[in-house]
């Protein structure tokens, strides 16, 4: 039995007790390979050395000291360094425990921009549909995760919802590249006319798509597009990186291929890489200024903010990507995963889409290729092939509900930086067992006459 109340609640999961580079172990000694990262997070593998021994030495001077009363010499040298390879024009960061917290704290910096300036009338939020911005409630409310939002929906504020960029399903076969890109485009302009340029808050956008959708990336042209709209609009444009972002996709940060700044940007995941919680908004320059001239405080706050030891380990992971050169590992290996899932499930008779950049891949699961049919839900076929690789010493990180909360079934990789081709071979092998058992399991026969 078990007194901590697990995110499953019949079941209690394997105990982890080590983990070394890109392997994890639990108590009963089984060995997994971390494809996932966790989620996403895990960039560095498990049990870096130069990261352990930056957490010993800053919990030997100062483990933590409230920012109310000081800053520290570790959150001042890590943002320095983040700010130095930020998007041009950003000034300041600012540090939380995790995504969400991050999330929730660029809503509110963007609200506060607006009542500093004298533009207190923007009240809404834009975001896409199949998003994923976090768990809490301002997250949630501009996320568009169906199941997640569900139940939770009377406490949420409004917030509008537009089409995501999902090229493998939205664009229509006589549409080119182009024009579908413009579609979507129109699409956010006809939402911000209707609701009011001048009463826009900010479109918040992950970069490339995460957990809901399944490493779903933006079509050439459509980013630069979103943000020539809210330019025009004067409204801010918050792009999630929680999970994309440092390093994933094989710059440091995703919109760096988009051409594309935004004026507040999240991170997470792959900033702390696991060893400590830690995310951050990256700030605009002239939003920082608002505020200074205004009333001189952001009215926003959390007690572990800027956390000593938290931005100790942070600056350890970001030192050993740039020392390391592991930017270049990502693209080199993320090619390599790609060649692979090319080779195992391009003609996957069940398998409709790969997609993603670098380190950051997902395959799409459908019943009938030709017809894009997805699977029935009531199947829980990407809960079958999460425990099936977990069977066989593989962590994934599966989904349901990729098309619209409730239809479709993704699995998305994203394996620490540290990778190597041995072990893409061995996460490659080991999914396509996997993903056969389970579709095996729903349709018994059927995987053998068409693969």
């Amino acid at each position: 039995m078990t007194q901590v109340m697990h995110r499953q609640l019949q079941t209690t999961p394997p105990v982890a007790v080590a983990g070394e580079g890109v392997w994890l172990r639990d108590a009963q000694g089984h060995r997994y390979i971390d494809a996932s990262g966790g989620a996403a997070v895990s960039c560095l593998g498990h049990g870096h050395p130069d990261v352990l021994a930056a957490i010993h030495a800053q919990i030997d001077r100062l483990a933590y000291a409230h920012t109310s009363f000081f800053t520290t010499e570790v959150a001042e040298e890590l943002a320095e360094h983040l700010v130095g390879t930020a998007p041009a024009g950003t000034s300041h960061t600012y540090f939380v425990s995790g995504g969400s917290e991050a999330i929730e704290a660029a809503l509110k910096m963007a609200r506060q921009y607006f009542v500093e300036i004298g533009q207190p009338q923007r009240e809404h939020f834009i975001a896409r549909r199949q998003s994923y911005h976090g768990n809490t409630l301002g997250a949630l409310a501009v996320g568009g995760n169906a199941w997640r939002r569900k139940q939770f929906a009377p406490l949420l504020i409004p917030v509008t919802h537009v089409s995501p960029c999902y090229e493998y399903r939205d664009r229509a076969a006589d549409e080119s590249v182009e024009q579908y890109s413009l579609r979507l485009v129109a699409e956010l302009s006809e939402a911000i006319e209707r609701l009011g340029g001048d009463k826009v808050i900010a479109f918040v956008a992950e970069t490339v798509g995460g957990a809901t959708q399944g490493a779903t990336t933006a079509v050439p042209g459509y980013l630069r597009g979103v943000r020539e709209l809210c330019t025009r609009h004067g409204i801010l444009l918050i792009l999630d990186e929680v999970m994309c972002g440092m390093g994933r996709t094989g710059t440091l940060h995703a919109c760096e291929q988009e051409g594309v700044v935004p004026d507040l940007m999240t991170i997470a995941k792959g900033l702390g890489g696991g060893y400590q919680p830690i995310g951050a908004v990256l700030v605009q320059g002239r939003i920082v200024d608002a505020l200074r001239a205004g009333s001189g405080l952001f009215q926003h706050g959390h007690t572990y903010l800027g956390h000593a030891t938290a931005c100790a380990a942070a600056l350890a992971v970001q030192r050993v990507i740039e020392r390391d050169d592991l930017l270049a590992a990502v693209r080199r290996q993320g090619a390599g995963l790609r060649e692979r899932l090319q080779a195992s499930f391009g003609n996957h008779p069940h398998v409709g889409d790969i997609r993603g950049r670098g380190l950051f891949q997902a395959i799409e699961l459908v019943a009938d290729r030709g017809a894009k049919t997805p699977f029935d839900p009531a199947g829980k076929l990407h809960a079958r092939i999460k425990q099936q690789a977990m069977r066989a010493g593989l962590m994934v990180y599966p989904m349901g509900g990729t098309i619209d909360g409730q239809h479709g079934d993704h699995v998305l990789l994203a394996p620490p930086f540290i990778v190597s081709d041995a072990e893409l071979d061995q996460i490659v092998e080991r999914l396509k067992s996997a993903v056969d058992a389970s579709i095996r399991a729903l349709s018994p026969g059927k995987v053998e006459e068409e693969v």
